[in-house]
């Protein structure tokens, strides 16, 4: 038999599943959806953390982060860049992030995943629209 392949599912979705779940029951629920039944239950008891979160997002399907002071203060910075109106490429996050891990006290970081932590936080889009605000207010006549 072929192994199957791992899908995610958005929260949307989960949701879905759990409400139909609660009125025909999980096997009818997995049935519906062509899901596993043993989904349907996990997510059943995620289904209050699955509420809180947006309905878009991939939930729980990343890691927990390392070090999430770290990523913090990151995101700070580069939002704080964003906002002065300048640009942030990945390496300049990284050596951001290299020199606050070595103010942490933080051994064997690397500085590596800068492209996942930018879709984490969404930085890509903000600063995208930061910077496009930005470049129509300095040129209105044009």
């Amino acid at each position: 038999m072929a192994p199957v392949k791992r899908h995610a599912y958005e929260t949307y979705f989960k949701l879905q599943a759990i409400e139909y779940a609660a009125e025909n029951g999980n096997r009818a629920a997995a049935r519906h959806f062509k899901v596993n039944e043993s989904m349907v239950r996990k997510w059943r008891k995620q289904e209050s953390e699955l509420r809180q979160v947006r309905k878009t997002k991939l939930s729980f399907c990343r890691n927990k982060a390392r070090w999430p002071e770290l990523e913090d203060r990151v995101e700070q910075l580069v939002v704080e860049q964003g906002t002065t109106g300048r640009g942030v490429s990945t390496a300049s996050i990284r050596q951001k992030a290299k020199a606050i891990a070595e103010e942490m006290d933080i051994e064997h970081f690397q500085g590596g995943g800068c492209t996942n932590f930018m879709e984490e936080f969404e930085l890509k889009r903000l600063i995208d629209l930061i910077l496009s605000y930005a470049v129509d207010v300095a040129s209105p006549g044009q």
